[in-house]
């Protein structure tokens, strides 16, 4: 698979509108794990990594990130998602190089897993994940 935005069912209502999603209409992966971000200091990345196994999905519930990606059956080029709606997310398959920048006062985001936390599931090394990719 590739990267790619997935639109969220929205439910409008004069009270506040709602956003759900499940699997496997939404989200194409067993959730196993969850986790957000946020208080991210203006300027800073997050991320800078891919995962060996591990697929996510990345929704902003609150404000707005772009997360970069960096294709290397393309010769490193990169590609730019901005998210800033909560009806949004942008699944990443693994093996997936990625970083978060550009993050607004008080983004909040939230990231769903399909493996439970794995520090050797992570990828840090750039010039590593290339020979693993090409």
């Amino acid at each position: 698979m590739i990267c790619k935005i997935i639109e969220f069912p929205k439910i409008f209502d004069p009270r506040g509108n709602l956003t759900f999603l499940q699997e496997p209409q939404q989200v194409p992966f067993k959730i196993k794990r969850v986790f957000w971000t946020y208080d991210v200091p203006g300027g800073e990345q997050r991320g800078g990594h891919a995962y060996h196994n591990q697929q996510e999905l990345i929704i902003a519930l609150s404000g707005s990130f772009d997360v970069v990606i960096t294709n290397p059956k393309l010769k490193g080029s990169i590609e730019k998602f901005s998210l800033n709606r909560s009806y949004y997310g942008l699944y990443l398959p693994a093996q997936t190089w990625r970083h978060m920048e550009n993050f607004s006062t008080n983004a909040l985001a939230l990231h769903l897993s399909d493996h439970f936390y794995d520090l050797d599931d992570y990828i840090h090394d750039f010039d590593h994940w290339k020979t693993l990719t090409v």
